[in-house]
């Protein structure tokens, strides 16, 4: 204890003192920029419960595998531990498609390797768009020069089958985007017969799983999907930077009769079909992979199949459940109305009349150490949005959440009505 305290008091000049070197160093050399006072200061990351949209809290066994001791991108073990994610994201997709792999990036990085690969210039492309990523995949499609129509659903509403097929019947796209787990909205999209509707016109179905995936049951191989990607940050509970995907055969065959390259070369998705050992051939080098995010992500898939994927549907089935019902309870307003379009994972309730978000949200993170948000896209300042998932998805969360809001409530300013 006597040690611990004469470190601590000695920390403020030992500073000074590498300061103050550093300075007389820079005096005699040709540097002219000085090295940053903040960076000779220790890392200071408060402990936070992330109950936003994401990212979601790391658990230690996740935060172990990711703290590991880095391995090169083409080691064996390396290799095996692609091969592990791979597996992983196969059971988690419930899918057996061979070009099935993590890319190196961010759910909005797996978007961009979808849309780079599936589409060339002047190709059709139909986007549904019911919240933000729509919008943001209907961008990326315009700046590569395909031919985008949009199909148009308010904030909290869900497509039909009817309005899907009202589509393909009018544009004749080659490909339709669709968003599973709006987190801008907190919509689940029903995806059943949608598939079969899109081969039927000759289209290729691809979905964005981002927030629902390990949340909400999706069936890649049985609702004919023809790719599907998702994040880290998410259900799996491992920090952001790899993003699972999948092709089905279809649309690797797509890929195959392309008549240009996609055109981002670290896109690729036949170099990276080959890094991560799709295509039976001997594995070349492409980029240097994030090898510690892959150990975080080979964590996260083991953790949610030692749990198994119907156990970790139904836990954040509760759970949200439970959630709704102490909102509420509480007197407010729900975003979504229909409880079957409800996304597990993420709920959007309505900003309680007279009361500013960003208070609400700010008395959270300053008085209880929590996050949750406010919106995105088209539900700004319209709603806060609450995450449950993974190891975030708990009983006990929920009545934290609720209490913290209650709180929020009483003490937030609102403006006379």
């Amino acid at each position: 204890m006597l040690a611990a305290a004469q470190a601590a008091s000695t920390a403020p000049f030992l500073r000074a003192q590498l300061l103050g070197t550093a300075r007389r160093a820079m005096a005699s050399s040709l540097l002219r920029v000085a090295p940053p006072e903040e960076l000779l200061r220790p890392l200071a990351v408060p402990d936070r419960l992330l109950l936003g949209p994401g990212p979601s809290n790391v658990p230690p066994r996740i935060q172990a595998a990711g703290g590991r001791q880095l391995l090169g991108h083409m080691h064996p073990e390396v290799l095996q531990v692609m091969d592990e994610i791979k597996a992983g994201i196969q059971y988690a997709f419930q899918t057996c498609n061979r070009l099935t792999l993590a890319i190196s990036g961010s759910g909005h990085c797996a978007m961009e390797a979808a849309l780079f690969n599936l589409l060339e210039q002047g190709d059709t492309v139909l986007v549904a768009i019911n919240g933000i990523w729509g919008q943001r995949a209907a961008d990326i499609a315009r700046r590569l020069g395909a031919n985008v129509y949009e199909l148009l659903k308010p904030p909290g509403k869900y497509f039909t089958p009817q309005d899907i097929e009202q589509g393909l019947l009018q544009h004749k796209p080659l490909v339709l985007f669709i968003t599973h787990g709006e987190s801008s909205t907190g919509v689940l999209q029903p995806l059943e017969g949608l598939g079969k509707l899109c081969h039927r016109h000759g289209c290729l179905l691809l979905v964005d799983a981002v927030a629902s995936l390990g949340g909400a049951p999706i069936f890649m191989d049985q609702q004919e999907i023809d790719v599907l990607y998702s994040g880290s940050q998410k259900v799996l509970n491992a920090p952001p930077g790899s993003a699972p995907i999948s092709f089905s055969e279809r649309a690797r065959e797509k890929l195959l009769r392309r008549k240009t390259k996609p055109p981002s070369f670290y896109l690729d998705m036949g170099w990276l079909a080959n890094y991560w050992g799709c295509d039976g051939e001997p594995r070349r080098y492409h980029h240097t992979a994030p090898i510690n995010s892959f150990f975080s992500l080979r964590e996260g898939l083991a953790m949610l199949a030692e749990l198994g994927l119907e156990s970790s549907w139904e836990r954040h089935r509760a759970n949200c459940t439970q959630l709704c019902q102490g909102l509420l309870d509480m007197g407010l307003q729900l975003f979504v109305e229909e409880e079957k379009a409800r996304l597990p994972t993420i709920t959007t309730v309505r900003v309680p009349e007279g009361y500013n978000w960003k208070d609400i949200t700010a008395f959270l993170m300053d008085n209880h150490g929590m996050e949750i948000a406010g919106g995105l896209g088209p539900t700004v300042g319209k709603v806060l949005r609450i995450g449950l998932m993974g190891c975030n998805s708990t009983s006990g969360n929920v009545g934290r959440v609720l209490g913290a809001l209650q709180d929020a409530l009483k003490r937030c300013h609102r403006s006379r009505l």
